[in-house]
Parts: structure tokens; C-alpha cells; sequence
């Protein structure tokens, strides 16, 4: 089905369970036969003449759904309600900081939801309904998909947390400056996940609030929660860029201190180095009237006397203090 845009569509029984629909079936379909949840490619011309054409929805509802580029947001129109959200990227190949995006229209016996690109928190609730585990309502089922979104992106922000953890100790026990690529990457990650978290929290929240006729007061203690886990992750995101803005300054000075002291060192080499080769260029000049041209033990002495200069420097820099 999914080369014309239906990706799955199946008619749940009201005990957790739930069977795929055709076509034909689905515009047959009447709310007495049990809720319909249609899930969609919105990016196949297929959905977009089912949507405008077959599905009794408002023009703007219809733009909603197959909209490239959306914010997560909440909105009660009439008796049903529109959603988008946003959840991890864990597609292969794909970095999962890419977030994919999920709309939905829900109504009390009727639910549409369109993707682009494939998300495991709807395949995965797919899957119970067809193992007889999965959500009973509407309102279940929204619960459900924005449960699952918010736990996938749990998994990822902890485990941007551990390579932050593990940055910091680095950071901690090496100097090396390949390590501020990867702070960079873990920064700019938590600061992607972190700007659709925060419209996303205001929408689930706007859903706990708002009152829907369907939503029973026991789906909307859910959703609270779910909101409450999601401004908690925002604040560890917060947490994750502070700290890698953290380990950032602290390699910054690492290195600035690694190369002062390495310029330092190459400074004193130069200072001390600096009159030998003036002596040792003042006696090289090719032309007649050297001091000890003619005399055997000259050179010996000359010797002798720029390791007397090299002494001298050195002991003149320790009573100055700089080496």
C-alpha cells in the first residue's frame, strides 16, 4: 500500500486489538464499526486527493497534515483536535538529531496521521494493535504515540549525555583539539533537540488543559505527565549544552596554556641563542684582522667562552625568574 501513500490503516475493536483495512474498506467506513486510524506518506499525491476529496476535512486541516515544515503545536478545531510532533531520528544512516515529524488529526472515532519519513514509535503501536496489546481509544492512541516519541527522545538525550560525560573526562585527562569537533556536535545536538522540545511540552500541556469532550480526565493525567518528563528533558538538554560550553572553555584554556608555555620555552631558546649567534657571526666574517687568526688554541677559547656567555644567561634568568 505504501507506494500510494497509505501506509497502514486499521479499525480497532475497543479491546487493544486492531485489523488492516483496504481501501474499499476505509471509505466504507462508518463510526459505528469502531475507531480508524489512517496513517499516511504525506508526501504521495495519493494522500493529498484522499485528504482533499474523501475525508470531509476543512481545507486548512487538509494543508496541516501534508505541510513540509511544521512547528510542534496543538489545536482544538470543532470537536477534534490537530497535533504536530516531532520525535527522534533513528532511521539507518540517518543522524538522529534530524528530527521526523508526525501530524494528527484525531477525532472522537477517527484518527489521521501523516509522516514523511518513517518513525518507530508509530510502527511500534501499530504492531501492539495487531497483537491485540495495543490502545482501546482515540485519545489512547494519541497518548500512546506522544508516550512513545518522548521516550525515544529520553533514550537519545541520555545518550548525548554519556558521550558528554565522557567528553569531560577526556577533556579532564588530554588536551587533544580533535576534541572540540565533538563538543561542538554534542552542543549543536542539544540545542536541535532543545528547539522543538520546548513547542512540543506547550502542546502536549495545551492538550492536558484545553477541553476536548472525548479526552477523559484520566488520558489528561497522562498527558500531564508526559509533559512534565518532557520539561524535564529540556532542562537536562539545558544541562548538556552548559556543560559542553563548560568543557569547550576548559580545552580552550588547556591548549592556549600548552602553546603559551610551548612559545615560552622556544622564547628563552631564542634569547640565549641570540648573542651566540652574534658572536659566533662577528668571528665568521671572511675578511682579513679576526682577533686569533694565527693563534692554535683560538677556536678552543672562543668555545670556551660562548659556553661562559650560555652560564652567564642562565644564571642572569633564574635570579629574574623566567626559567
Amino acid at each position: 500500500m505504501e507506494s500510494d501513500g497509505l501506509l497502514h490503516a486499521l479499525l480497532l475493536d475497543g479491546n487493544g486489538g486492531g485489523r488492516d483495512l483496504t481501501w474499499d474498506e476505509i471509505n466504507r467506513w462508518n463510526p459505528d464499526e469502531g475507531t480508524l486510524w489512517i496513517h499516511f506518506n504525506y508526501t504521495s499525491e495519493n494522500t493529498a486527493d484522499w485528504l482533499q476529496e474523501k475525508s470531509g476535512l476543512e481545507a486548512l486541516i487538509v494543508e496541516a497534515l501534508i505541510s513540509e515544515e511544521t512547528r510542534p503545536r496543538s489545536t482544538i478545531i470543532g470537536k477534534g483536535v490537530f497535533m504536530s510532533l516531532r520525535g527522534i531520528n533513528f532511521n539507518p544512516g540517518e543522524s538522529y538529531e534530524d528530527m521526523v515529524s508526525v501530524r494528527i488529526w484525531a477525532e472522537e472515532h477517527r484518527i489521521i496521521t501523516t509522516r514523511k519519513r518513517q518513525l518507530l514509535s508509530v510502527t511500534d503501536i501499530a504492531k501492539q494493535l495487531r497483537q491485540n496489546c495495543g490502545p482501546e481509544t482515540t485519545s489512547q492512541l494519541i497518548i500512546e504515540i506522544s508516550d512513545l516519541l518522548t521516550s525515544y527522545i529520553e533514550e537519545a538525550v541520555e545518550r548525548i549525555e554519556d558521550k558528554t560525560i565522557e567528553l569531560e573526562e577526556q577533556v579532564m585527562s588530554s588536551h587533544d583539539s580533535t576534541l572540540r569537533t565533538r563538543i561542538s556536535s554534542i552542543r549543536r545536538d542539544a540545542i536541535i533537540i532543545r528547539r522543538y522540545l520546548a513547542p512540543q511540552r506547550e502542546a502536549i500541556t495545551r492538550m492536558h488543559v484545553d477541553s476536548v469532550a472525548w479526552i477523559t480526565e484520566k488520558d489528561k493525567r497522562h498527558l500531564h505527565e508526559i509533559a512534565n518528563i518532557l520539561i524535564r528533558t529540556v532542562e537536562d538538554l539545558d544541562s548538556i549544552r552548559d556543560r559542553a560550553s563548560v568543557a569547550r572553555e576548559e580545552l580552550t584554556n588547556a591548549l592556549s596554556a600548552q602553546l603559551n608555555s610551548r612559545m615560552y620555552v622556544l622564547s628563552i631558546i631564542t634569547a640565549i641563542f641570540l648573542p651566540l649567534s652574534f658572536f659566533t657571526g662577528l668571528f665568521g666574517v671572511n675578511i682579513g684582522g679576526i682577533p686569533g687568526a694565527t693563534f692554535k688554541w683560538a677556536f678552543s677559547i672562543f668555545i670556551l667562552f660562548l659556553i661562559g656567555v650560555c652560564v652567564c644567561q642562565y644564571i642572569y634568568f633564574r635570579k629574574k625568574g623566567w626559567i
